[in-house]
């Protein structure tokens, strides 16, 4: 708990600038080109540590290329179908969260929508205490609970405090929020089944889990492909250098931690965004974005207790 809660943390805050960077450098490209092409760029980041860290079980390729090839071939067939299952549907889940919540924000008010879509730690505590047998302690279980109102509080709104939820039963876009969340809730469990039960190495994980999300939105990006010029070059490549650090964080997080704590914790990034948004940018209701983040401080206090 102790070692993968700061990194935890750190993927908050990382992913929180990230959301703050795409806001303000990336609102007019197509959001599945966007995604695709910053993967990959977090790909090509991220790639060598992989090669350098992941012990693939074969000969070196200079020293012996036909015991390698042979080698290469033995480990293809030898894919274990479970881990390959969770691989593939850990990102399907992730990337249909993501089209979910585009299609949600479409068709509602994205300070109506976001609040809906950040329940996700709602709905990892139950499925992981009913399907992986996981127990926390009760005040783990209360942190859980206020760093997830946290997060609701820092996308709320001055008006009713339960009207987003109550509304949800008749507004389609509410309906759609909910279900992206629970998607993003079955890509956490299947983070934290893939690190810790099938133990895949995280740095082997972070490009899987980047490139298989990237290739679910890849049709779409075809069918809208994003005009980048050789001026966006570098803001991508910075973009992908951000994603890459992100996804270890939160790998390294998943791999030490319960999927119901490390969901929360992470969760936090949207109070980060806003902060920043309204720090910098002067966005309205910015004491409440504060109270968010004091929200947030209690409830991972009371996590790592």
């Amino acid at each position: 708990m102790d070692l993968g809660l700061p990194f935890a943390i750190g993927a908050a805050i990382v992913w929180g600038v990230y959301i703050f960077v795409l806001k303000r450098s990336f609102s007019g490209y197509p959001p599945a080109g966007l995604t695709v092409l910053i993967n990959a760029a977090a790909i090509v980041w991220f790639l060598p540590v992989t090669v350098a860290t992941t012990d693939f079980g074969g000969p070196s390729p200079v020293a012996d290329p036909a015991g390698a090839l042979s080698a290469l071939g033995g480990s293809i067939a030898g894919v274990d179908p479970a881990a390959a299952a969770v691989v593939a549907g850990t990102a399907t889940a992730t990337a249909a969260a993501f089209v979910l919540f585009l299609r949600a924000i479409e068709g509602g008010d994205v300070s109506y929508v976001t609040p809906i879509n950040k329940v996700v730690p709602m709905f990892v505590l139950p499925l992981e205490v009913l399907l992986l047998g996981e127990v926390l302690a009760p005040i783990q279980v209360v942190g859980v609970l206020v760093a997830t109102a946290a997060v609701y509080v820092a996308n709320y709104e001055p008006g009713s405090l339960l009207a987003p939820i109550v509304s949800a039963i008749h507004s389609r876009p509410a309906q759609l929020a909910l279900v992206s969340a629970a998607c993003y809730a079955l890509s956490d469990l299947g983070k934290r089944v893939a690190l810790q039960e099938l133990a895949i190495p995280g740095t082997l994980w972070v490009p899987l889990l980047l490139a298989g999300a990237g290739l679910v939105l890849l049709p779409g990006a075809i069918r809208n492909p994003p005009a980048v010029t050789r001026r966006d070059v570098p803001k991508f490549l910075a973009a992908g250098a951000v994603v890459a650090l992100g996804e270890h964080l939160t790998t390294v997080a998943f791999a030490a931690l319960p999927a119901s704590v490390a969901s929360p914790v992470i969760n936090t990034q949207a109070i980060v965004a806003v902060v920043l948004g309204g720090i910098v940018l002067g966005e309205r209701y910015f004491r409440i974005r504060l109270l968010a983040a004091l929200l947030a401080v209690v409830g991972v206090t009371m996590i790592a207790l």
